[in-house]
């Protein structure tokens, strides 16, 4: 494995961001902590355009053209000039992308008949900074490709952050020294047990229904979508629990994007997770009490000084003098200890990016974007476009009876759902 030494620091080098430090030290075969944006299209992808489209893109995001290394103390990302190659989708979703030995781009393109897909690493990003990176991608494509359609008049994409902007580390920028913070302590939470996939190749279930038709459920509920869904799922995974182990809480982990509370372009990470839990051995079981337990609980937790207080206690972490000291070799173990306590006090995720806008005009061009990431648990990922909005389990088991008593409920509510999934092994074939 190579080591990179402090002196070798220069310009084109930067300290990864404070949520992207866990990530090196918690990737494995597992979990490669990669997650997939895809667009699909009305007709099949032009590879040579998608190309040209991928040059154009890369020069808006410099950071994308960064590599891991290791340093004395922290990993750190450096400007290469390695130019990204579009490819011909051969691999399974959300496949390993970083490889400690190996300096290489922390993200990829394929293309597959009619589909984009971009993997990236999540510690070079999060969900909101590859959404962004996808979006201008496919308004070059479809700008490209179409031009005739435009007559002159190409329509401006609406992210046009500065470079500046984009690679602006926002957990550095909104930190705030709190003597007050206090440590966050969670509880073990009930763990899904089965048969893993083969070869830890992720089983992806997607399901699209109308945005309109789970927004109006969402507001006779007199909640949101994101509770909507959360609530759903831990009926889901309750319905399918154990009797003998469900003394334990349903936890889900929910990504909480911090840029719709603090003023950031950045295209970095610049997120928090909250645990959303509910006791199903001692509360209601019914879908109206989770709904209404959960709404509360998102009440309460998402506002700005709720958040910032959380996003603080991490930072502090990171800023501590004895912490800061602590040779990598080292802070790799804790990272990763750190880690294995984080997934013994979840059960699930869910990662709602919401509705994605493109500029008008464009609908007929694109039939819808979808997303899905690598996970050793089972988790959600949840993104709209015009009306269709794409439900997507990510799974590591083999079983798929929580993901259909999930859509079945949908269904019970009345509003459709088309379901599709990948092959996992050749049996599937």
């Amino acid at each position: 494995m190579k080591l990179d030494f402090v002196k070798d620091y220069s310009t084109d080098w930067q300290a990864l961001d404070n949520a992207a430090k866990i990530f090196p030290s918690n990737s494995s075969k597992k979990d490669t902590k990669v997650f997939r944006f895809a667009a699909e299209l009305y007709e099949d992808i032009d590879a040579d355009i998608l190309q040209k489209a991928l040059d154009e893109t890369i020069k808006e995001f410099p950071l994308f053209r960064s590599t891991l290394h290791r340093g004395v103390f922290w990993y750190y990302l450096k400007d290469s000039n390695i130019k990204p190659k579009v490819k011909r989708e051969n691999a399974p979703p959300c496949s390993s992308i970083y490889d400690a030995d190996i300096y290489n781009l922390l993200f990829e393109v394929t293309y597959f008949n009619k589909r984009i897909n971009l993997e990236v690493y999540h510690a070079i990003t999060d969900g909101t900074g590859a959404l962004h990176f996808l979006r201008v991608l496919v308004y070059y494509y479809i700008t490209i490709k179409y031009s005739h359609d435009f007559d002159g008049s190409v329509p401006k994409p609406d992210y046009d952050a500065s470079i500046n902007q984009k690679a602006e580390d926002s957990f550095k920028k909104y930190y705030k020294r709190d003597r007050k913070n206090k440590s966050i302590s969670e509880s073990r939470a009930y763990k899904i047990r089965g048969t893993k996939t083969a070869e830890h190749r992720i089983k992806v279930i997607e399901g699209t229904v109308s945005l309109k038709r789970m927004l109006d459920k969402a507001r006779s509920l007199d909640t949101t979508l994101t509770v909507l869904l959360v609530s759903l799922f831990l009926c889901a995974i309750n319905k399918n629990a154990e009797l003998s182990r469900k003394k334990r809480p349903i936890v889900l982990m929910v990504p909480v994007n911090l840029r719709k509370y603090f003023r950031s372009e950045s295209a970095r990470n610049f997120f928090c997770t909250i645990n959303a839990g509910y006791n199903f051995d001692k509360d209601p079981d019914d879908f109206e009490s989770v709904v209404k337990y959960v709404n509360e609980y998102f009440k309460k937790q998402l506002n700005a000084e709720n958040l910032a207080a959380r996003m603080n206690r991490y930072t502090k972490i990171e800023r501590n003098a004895f912490v800061r000291i602590t040779p990598l070799w080292f802070k790799d173990i804790i990272l990763n200890i750190a880690g294995e306590i984080t997934r013994n006090e979840t059960t699930g995720a869910i990662s709602n990016v919401g509705s994605i806008s493109m500029p008008d005009g464009f609908e007929k061009y694109i039939r819808l974007f979808d997303m899905c990431i690598s996970t050793d648990k089972l988790q959600i990922c949840v993104c709209s476009y015009m009306d269709n909005l794409v439900i997507s389990f990510s799974s590591s088991f083999k079983g798929t009876d929580i993901q259909k008593d999930f859509f079945r409920s949908i269904v019970g509510m009345g509003i459709d759902v088309s379901v599709v999934s990948n092959k996992t092994s050749r049996e599937e074939l």
